[in-house]
């Protein structure tokens, strides 16, 4: 039942970039009642997965949401279009807000952190951002908040306020600013120099008899202007990050920044050139390729890496790669399993950063070498870690599979061996650097010479019980997306030019 039926349809673009900004302001103006201030952010993620809920409802239904803000130039200006893809990606970001929240609460109450009220209306800040790239209607308008996201997540990243914490601020700001500047504004100012129009288009914007040369030059600024999407060599802003909390490491790897990267650069190749155009720019098969590179070094350089969150960051940088991979094979079905990574990802890397939190909660643990039994005192979060674990490599029955397994077929579809060589190493590589750490938990837990002990609930020492609640949604939502995807990939069919259909069949 669509909870905003009274509402004009239109409205609901407005009201699900305004309604966490709205929550932003009273977490300050609650902000010396804890209690209260954390009710209205749990209140405010609720009510715009609902709105999101009810705009989904529409689009599967065919009806077309627009949204004029104000025009800067004749057919020029901020304006917002509800279509499939900034669909899906504001379905993930909304209900994933709800989760997060819910660990957010008990994390920073667990380990009591300073500035909280700051932390929660930043996180507000990112989201209502969020939204408006989910519903942009034009370059403008996805380059504005683009920016306005990487500013409001700047004091999250910075949030402990040491040393540490302000360096890596400082990367994170300086790599995602410089980027955009350096890069992805002049394929803005060059596209609309070319096309005399910003707005996303079905099949792309460009004309079939515009300079190939030109063209090429434009898709790699896009996509090295895409910083957020973290294409070596710009993606060293990810693992500085990880001086942060958390539950800031969820957003930044799940909700809001990494995945607003990859969905701009999704909706670039779909919206703006278009699969058909892709497949004649020469440089093309160059960025396909460094993101195949990205892949496999970051999957290298994660296996070397004892501290957890690193490890689960370049981690983040490879699975990042699958979907610029992906959406550069030119290819409907690639597209639709770079589209349908952004969820599955989602699902899958947030528990793994869900459990290190908490075992930092926990146990005050960060190395993988110190997890040694670890299994014995957190058997939830070390089972929802191996959950976690196994999405994230793509192995059944976890959500991974379908993405993996679209990438594949597209790879195939695109004749292109070498990338499906680069799928099956990486998942390889994926098993050697994840599955080690739940089975160090487990099955290494008594030293040697040391007579077992019969394990008992009484030796447990698990996190607060909202951290364990979260953890454990994100893991079961692992599993309902094996068994139960068809949602998600009936609203990937609707995107213009993809398919989960081979050759675009069935």
């Amino acid at each position: 039942m669509n909870l905003w039926q009274g509402i004009e349809p239109s409205h609901l673009i407005s009201l699900s970039i305004l309604v966490p900004f709205i929550g932003a302001l009273l977490v300050i103006a609650t902000g010396k009642i804890p209690n209260l201030r954390e009710a209205i952010t749990l209140t405010t993620a609720v009510v715009l997965f609902s709105i999101v809920l009810a705009i989904t409802d529409y689009t599967l239904q065919g009806t077309e949401l627009k949204l004029n803000v104000i025009d800067i130039f004749p057919g020029l200006g901020i304006n917002f279009v509800v279509e499939p893809l900034g669909v899906l990606f504001a379905l993930v970001a909304s209900f994933l807000w709800i989760i997060t929240s819910i660990y957010a609460i008990g994390y920073m109450r667990g380990h009591n952190e300073e500035n909280q009220t700051r932390f929660f209306c930043c996180f507000a800040l990112a989201i209502s951002s969020v939204m408006a790239i989910c519903f942009s209607g034009n370059l403008l308008s996805l380059f504005i908040f683009y920016e306005v996201l990487t500013l409001s997540t700047y004091p999250l990243v910075t949030h402990a306020g040491n040393d540490a914490a302000k360096q890596g601020g400082r990367t994170y700001l300086g790599i995602l600013l410089s980027t955009s500047i350096a890069f992805l504004l002049f394929a803005v100012l060059g596209t609309y120099s070319i096309t005399g129009t910003l707005d996303f288009q079905a099949g792309g914007i460009f004309d079939e008899n515009d300079d190939k040369t030109i063209l090429g030059v434009l898709l790699v600024l896009f996509c090295y202007g895409i910083g957020k999407a973290a294409i070596m060599p710009f993606h060293r802003w990810l693992p500085a990050a990880m001086v942060a909390p958390t539950p800031v490491s969820a957003l930044l790897h799940a909700v809001a920044v990494v995945k607003a990267g990859v969905f701009s650069i999704l909706k670039v190749v779909i919206y703006i050139f278009g699969l058909d155009q892709l497949k004649e720019l020469n440089t093309t098969d160059i960025m396909l390729y460094i993101g195949a590179a990205t892949i496999l070094i970051s999957s290298c350089i994660a296996m070397t890496k004892d501290n957890l969150k690193a490890r689960l960051a370049y981690s983040t940088v490879s699975q990042l790669s699958y979907i610029v991979v992906g959406a550069l094979l030119a290819s409907s079905v690639a597209a639709a399993g770079a589209a349908l990574h952004i969820a599955t990802h989602a699902v899958g890397k947030i528990t793994l950063f869900f459990c290190a939190g908490a075992i930092m909660v926990a146990s005050h643990k960060k190395n993988i070498s110190d997890m040694v039994g670890l299994g014995r005192k957190m058997p939830i979060t070390m089972i929802a870690f191996t959950i976690g674990a196994i999405s994230i490599i793509g192995l059944p029955p976890m959500a991974g599979t379908w993405s993996k397994w679209y990438l594949t077929i597209g790879a195939l579809e695109a004749d292109k061996l070498i990338i499906v060589a680069v799928l099956m190493i990486s998942s390889l590589l994926n098993i050697a650097y994840l599955l080690p750490i739940p089975i160090k938990a487990f099955f290494n837990s008594r030293p040697e010479g040391q007579e077992a002990k019969p394990w008992s609930w009484a030796e447990t020492k698990e996190a607060p019980l909202p951290i364990l609640i979260a953890l454990c949604i994100t893991s079961v939502g692992c599993l309902v997306i094996f068994f139960y995807p068809q949602p998600l990939i009936d609203l990937i069919n609707l995107i213009p030019g993809v398919s989960t259909h081979i050759n675009g069949e069935g």
